[in-house]
């Protein structure tokens, strides 16, 4: 299996610069790293971008999750090793990946159950990294960048 194509991020001057400096200024927010790297490699999975799947589940395994916590994020409702503050990142995350299966795609329930649990600057940081990880998927997704190949 080989690229489609070189990853634009890396072969259009300045792109990974700048989609790198939108994750810095997001992480500045005090926004647990934890719920970060769950909240990327739930929407990995969810699009199916296996170079960010095993790049998530490997930063969460090297910062001392478990891998029963690692293996069940696809399956979190139904799991007991989340918190609710990561809960409501899940679901959040599962919104705002999936925007086009609901006529309201982020329901104003799933949206207050996160403000409710996180500070503005927080809430602002995981909205930015939900969608900061959607453009990494899309990229790889669309381009077939292959998990393992950089390695």
């Amino acid at each position: 299996m080989d690229a489609r194509m070189p990853n634009p991020a890396t072969s259009v001057p300045g792109a990974l610069d700048a989609l790198l400096a939108l994750a810095a200024a997001a992480g500045a927010s005090g926004l647990a790293q934890t719920t970060i790297d769950l909240v990327h490699l739930r929407a990995s999975q969810i699009n199916g971008c296996s170079v960010c799947v095993q790049m998530h589940a490997t930063d969460l395994r090297k910062n001392g999750q478990s891998d029963d916590r690692i293996f069940a994020v696809a399956a979190w409702r139904d799991a007991p090793y989340f918190t609710d503050e990561e809960r409501a990142a899940l679901a959040l995350t599962e919104h705002a990946t999936r925007l086009a299966d609901r006529s309201d795609p982020v329901p104003t329930e799933v949206f207050d159950a996160a403000a409710k649990l996180f500070s503005e600057p927080q809430l602002a940081s995981l909205v930015l990294h939900i969608a900061l990880i959607n453009a990494f998927n899309r990229i790889n997704a669309t381009t077939g960048q292959l998990a393992g190949a950089g390695s």
